[in-house]
């Protein structure tokens, strides 16, 4: 279905030695030569994947020459970075989601953590005399605070899960093994 609104097609252009190369169909090179996305290139892969969605039979090959990929295979790239772009700000608000529930999470193990636990055994609370003073105080129990330190650490390594800031751990291993017989003299096994 031709809407009329389709992207003209780049020409393929010439090089110096006289050769045809295929036109760059909305990309261009950064300072470094890589190729990077242009909005030319980003609305052309958009009305490409408008057009295969009201006309789903049409084929990646027909893609591309109606839209001026190069080949099939890139009218089928083109299509995966349209999807993918679709779905980046969802994961997006996702990853914003998980985050602020993290933050909840973390700030309660903090004020657990501030927190002062007496020890308590069979519904009392375990006391002990000051011998400076002589003032009846509460025994302190370190175990709510020592499982909220950990609570507070498992929360940031699920926050390095989900930016992504874990680094690949690599282990070398080199070196060699020597055998030695104890016992045994050399001479004798000849």
């Amino acid at each position: 279905m031709d809407t009329g609104n389709e992207p003209p097609v780049p020409a393929d252009r010439t090089t110096s030695a006289g050769q045809t190369e295929p036109a760059l169909h909305g990309k261009t090179r950064d300072g470094s030569g890589k190729f990077v996305r242009t909005i030319d290139g980003a609305r052309r892969d958009a009305a490409a994947a408008e057009y295969l969605a009201d006309n789903p039979g049409t084929s990646y090959r027909q893609l591309a020459e109606r839209f001026g990929y190069y080949d099939k295979g890139a009218a089928w790239r083109a299509l995966q970075n349209v999807k993918a772009e679709v779905v980046r700000p969802a994961v997006t608000r996702l990853i914003q989601a998980e985050s602020e529930q993290l933050d909840s999470l973390y700030v309660m193990a903090l004020e657990i953590i501030e927190r002062n636990h007496v020890l308590v055994s069979h519904g009392k609370v375990i006391t002990m005399r000051d011998p400076e003073t002589g003032e009846e105080r509460p025994l302190q129990d370190d175990g709510p605070r020592l499982q909220a330190i950990q609570t507070a650490l498992r929360i940031r390594d699920q926050y390095q899960n989900l930016y992504g800031l874990k680094a690949e751990t690599k282990v070398n291993l080199s070196g060699s093994v020597k055998y030695e017989i104890v016992g045994v003299s050399p001479e004798d096994l000849t």
